[in-house]
């Protein structure tokens, strides 16, 4: 573990780039956002890359979470991972009223949500821990939120593990918005890697992709990933589903359910060798393939990062939850203790 500059905030409080180094594998991350800044990972002959999209220095993460249209660029996400309807929901009869920045929707926790805010740092031996408590009403949520984020590396091995507690009923999820691209980010879209998701059935969308309440069978539809499929085989089909996403931008069911850690997906380079294995204790995970990149990020090196220049496998429960009762539910109440684990396994063949 190491640490140095990675630049400052607006009012001058320095914020660290935190290195580690678990031999094949090389990770950075930072306070702001408690995010994933880069991913080193050797290809099939032994050359390491970054595989992580994201920005060389703090100024690009401050300015493009301050934008109307954030990438959200290796962040953590929340207090409520993806999309609300409306921006608005109700718990124990009171409704509460989130901030619109999505349409007419909540999309990540609002403007001001997890990626946009300073987290306190905690290094370690092989990871750093991230803490940050969320007051009561901040972003129309209720509730004062501690939150723990912590990343460890060993091996070939990331684990992020998510714990949550509040002083009131609130509702929460939590995920990382990490872009990969296995070829090196940068190098190219991600439209000919492999992606297999251990999921029979999504949540399809309306046209503020926003779930319908149904659970559909991906089968027989360009949705099914169950066997490797290259991504951009069917990205451009004459889907509905597809065209309201401008691509893939789905929430995906995991077939077991279960708080265990179990595998979700898994998503091949084949001209690196690299793959990424995603373990998770969440039910479901979005695949988002980069719609809305539009070339206007500048990142490290110089990258630009066009459509399909990276993709998101989010770990999460369902998107609009609060409003629908039969969807798992995502309630956190006093004295309850909310845990999550994700871990992103590396390797090449």
């Amino acid at each position: 573990m190491n640490k140095q500059l990675f630049g400052r905030m607006p009012d001058g409080t320095p914020v660290e780039l935190f290195s580690v180094n678990a031999g094949k594998i090389e990770a950075q991350f930072t306070a702001f956002g408690a995010g994933i800044v880069s991913l080193l990972a050797p290809d099939r002959n032994g050359t390491r890359d970054d595989i992580a999209l994201g920005y060389p220095d703090l100024n690009g993460y401050l300015q493009n979470h301050g934008s109307k249209a954030p990438f959200f660029f290796g962040s953590s996400i929340g207090r409520y991972a993806n999309r609300i309807a409306h921006a608005r929901f109700s718990l124990d009869g009171k409704q509460y009223t989130l901030f619109k920045n999505n349409g007419e929707n909540s999309l990540h926790g609002g403007p001001g949500g997890f990626h946009n805010v300073l987290w306190d740092a905690e290094p370690e031996e092989n990871g750093v821990t991230f803490r940050y408590q969320s007051k009561d009403g901040e972003e129309g949520f209720p509730g004062n939120l501690k939150t723990m984020v912590r990343y460890t590396l060993t091996r070939e091995e990331l684990k992020i593990e998510y714990e949550a507690s509040s002083d009131k009923a609130t509702v929460l999820n939590l995920t990382n918005h990490t872009y990969f691209n296995l070829a090196g980010a940068g190098r190219g879209t991600i439209l000919a890697h492999r992606l297999k998701l251990r999921a029979s059935r999504f949540t399809p969308v309306d046209t503020g992709l926003i779930p319908t309440g149904e659970l559909r069978v991906v089968a027989g539809t360009p949705m099914d990933f169950r066997q490797s499929m290259e991504i951009g085989a069917r990205i451009n089909a004459n889907d509905e589903q597809l065209q309201l996403g401008h691509g893939y931008d789905h929430n995906f069911v995991l077939d077991d359910g279960s708080t265990n850690l179990k595998p979700a997906a898994e998503l091949h380079d084949a001209s690196s060798g690299r793959f990424l294995e995603i373990w998770t204790t969440e039910p479901a995970i979005q695949f988002y393939s980069g719609n809305f990149l539009d070339g206007s990020a500048r990142g490290k090196n110089g990258a630009v990062y066009s459509k399909h220049s990276g993709l998101c496998l989010e770990t999460q429960h369902f998107p609009d939850s609060p409003n629908h009762p039969e969807f798992p539910s995502t309630v956190l109440r006093p004295g309850e203790t909310f845990r999550s684990a994700t871990v992103l396994k590396f390797g090449v063949r």
